[in-house]
């Protein structure tokens, strides 16, 4: 049975949306202070809100790990900006991920959302991931973190900086992480020549953060 209990109290009331000047800089500066912002999701079924905890930084077409390494496509034109909106993709013909743009508009950079704490709407978040064994497994990986919330295509290109409480996905001042609790390394599963930059950040100990996975090359199915 998963764990769970009472939601936390309605505390969207008291959000206040970061301003889309908190994107507007170096993603090797957002990346790290977003620990510990809110995100909240809105869909038919109300509001799902989820404190950020691990993330990871991409620093387009300077950076090998980047979609936009190689410059601008219909794929990946919405991390050209403008900043404080969000990036939408699919990976391994299966899962979504989430990415909110930063840096200047023109400059392709974002940061990946890898995971957070559901503080409210658990209900929701439960029925979309029924085999999560406990809630601290809800959103524990960006595409468990995108199942959760319900994100796919449709949201790409969202401005995420609006104050409208109806916007579908909106970013809020939230509890920012101490910095002695903010820990870096490689970013998960990337490999060649951006296999070692130390842009992965996450919350010390928390429960929520996901496990580290170095990049493993694919085989060729003989």
């Amino acid at each position: 049975m998963i764990a769970g209990g009472d939601s936390p109290p309605d505390t969207s009331a008291t959000l206040v949306p970061l301003p889309r000047a908190f994107f507007d800089r170096p993603v090797l500066d957002v990346a790290p202070e977003l620990l510990g912002q809110v995100l909240v999701r809105t869909t038919d079924e109300g509001p799902v809100e989820l404190r950020i905890t691990e993330v990871e930084a991409y620093a387009g077409e300077a950076d090998p790990g980047s979609h936009a390494y190689r410059g601008r496509t219909e794929r990946n034109a919405s991390m050209f900006g403008p900043p404080g909106h969000a990036y939408v993709y699919f990976i391994y013909g299966m899962w979504w991920s989430l990415n909110l743009v930063c840096g200047p508009e023109g400059h392709a950079s974002g940061v990946l959302l890898r995971g957070g704490e559901i503080r409210r709407g658990q209900e929701q978040a439960r029925r979309r991931r029924p085999k999560a064994r406990k809630d601290t497994e809800l959103a524990k990986g960006p595409a468990r973190l995108a199942t959760a919330l319900d994100v796919d295509r449709t949201l790409n290109g969202t401005d995420l900086c609006t104050p409208d409480d109806t916007a579908p996905l909106s970013v809020f001042a939230g509890d920012p992480a101490d910095e002695s609790a903010i820990k870096s390394g490689p970013r998960t599963g990337v490999g060649g020549e951006g296999a070692h930059h130390p842009w992965r950040f996450w919350i010390a100990d928390d429960p929520t953060v996901s496990p580290y996975r170095p990049h493993q090359p694919r085989r060729r199915r003989s």
